[in-house]
Formats: C-alpha cells, structure tokens, sequence
C-alpha cells in the first residue's frame, strides 16, 4: 500500500489554487533546472572552473587582452549542446505560459533550453551561448555556424564575441530593466532551482515582494527564507505536479 503524503498533496493544490487565482507569474530559473537536463554546472565538483581559471580564460578582462584564450575553451561550453534537451520543468513552464498563467521566464542559464520548450516569452539576463556577435559591426552568427580562427573574426574584420555575460561584465541595462518591471509588475514569482544569492538576479524576487507578489520557491533546499510557499523537490518533478492540479480545476 502507498502512503500518501497528504500534506504535500494539499500543499501542491493551494500553490496551483493561488497560480490560477492570481495568474500573472513570472518565473525565476537557475541552473537547478538545467542540471535536470544533464548540463553539468560550472561550479559543482568536477565542473568547468576546478580545470580552468574563469577569471582568466572567461573574464572580460580577459577576453579584451586575448581573445583566443576564451576560444580555445569554447568547445567545452558547448560540448554536446545538441545532445541537451528541456526537461519536465522546461515543458511545464512553457504548458504554464500556453494557460495563461505564468507571463515571462527570467533564466540565468545560457542553454536556451527554456525557448526550445516552447516558452516564447524568456528574458535571458545571462545571454544565450549559442549566439555570437561582431565586437565592430553588431552582424550576428549562430553556433555552430562561425568562422574559422582563433579568435574567430567577422567578414567585416572585427573579433566575433560569445552573447553572454562574462566574469565581470555588466548585464545589459535594456535586459536587466526589462527583468525589473516585468518582477515589479507581476502577482506571483515562482523560483525555480536557484539559490537567489547571485546579484543582481537576487534582488528580483526581493522587488516582487516588495510590490506584494507572492513568492513560490521549488528547488531541492530551502534557499529564500522569505518564500510564500517552499516544495522541497526537484523543479522536473514540482511543476508538473502543479500543472496536473490545475488541469484538475477546469473538470471540477
């Protein structure tokens, strides 16, 4: 006989409750829900920065003084990106998005994970690593399709340079402020598999709450002391969980 953790139940029924109440959420996303998808993090043991030195091959010090040093580490950002694919929390951020519900996705992932679910309207305020820009012309390439070099460089001449946020580069103000009053505006911030202490991504769910937006967190600890409401539980097994209770509603 399965034991069934009532209280959970009936916690997972009041936050689908409030969402279709409220409606007008924006979700905040971190790597929680990448890793869900087999991305590995930067920062875990193992991850990219125990072989390499971020400051010095991922900086934008760095990368203004030599580019190619960033270069030669690219293919293992994007190692078996095609192999990457969204997982149960991508798809039911995007169902939430087709009900009406949840309005934006801000992600700090850079994988893109979340459009190719089929969330149309993302803010990503880390960039996006499949995108490359022309430092001199603004022309725009598209991974994998770049010229050849080290670094590589435009057919106008100018270097060719990764759309994401480097170690100690500024957000763009434009996507930064958009994040900004879309969090100020919203009813409800679900935070989906981040720890909300990276700033200036942290300070989001503080400005939703301080415009009386309910805050919703998932992730596998408790990370936002402030939180409304906290499912302790990986985001691919929580949202859909939610999902399936506000399709419940619409056959009562």
């Amino acid at each position: 006989m399965v034991k069934r953790n009532v209280e959970s139940e009936a916690l997972y029924r009041e936050v689908a409750r409030l969402l279709v109440d409220r409606g007008n959420c924006v979700a905040l996303t971190g790597a929680g829900v990448s890793a869900e998808s087999g991305i590995p993090t930067f920062r875990t043991q193992g991850g990219l920065w125990e072989k390499y030195d971020p400051m010095e091959f991922a900086s934008i010090e760095a990368f203004r003084k030599d580019p190619s040093k960033y270069w030669s580490l690219r293919g293992e950002f994007i190692k078996d990106s095609d192999l990457y694919q969204p997982n149960n929390a991508h798809i039911a951020l995007a169902e939430l998005e087709q009900m009406g519900i949840v309005r934006c996705v801000i992600t700090q992932n850079i994988d893109g994970l979340h459009k190719k679910a089929g969330s149309k309207n993302v803010i990503e305020i880390h960039g996006n690593l499949m995108e490359i820009y022309c430092l001199a012309c603004g022309k725009e390439y598209k991974a994998p399709y770049v010229p050849e070099g080290m670094p590589p460089h435009c057919l106008c001449g100018g270097i060719l340079k990764p759309n994401t946020v480097l170690f100690g580069e500024e957000l763009p103000v434009d996507v930064f402020m958009k994040a900004k009053e879309t969090s100020a505006t919203c009813r409800i911030m679900l935070l989906v598999g981040t720890s909300a202490i990276v700033h200036p991504a942290a300070s989001l769910p503080y400005l939703a709450k301080e415009n009386r937006a309910k805050i919703i967190e998932i992730n596998i600890e408790k990370a936002f002391p402030e939180a409304d409401y906290s499912i302790m539980e990986k985001a691919g097994t929580a949202l859909p969980k939610i999902v399936d209770e506000i399709n419940k509603f619409s056959h009562e």
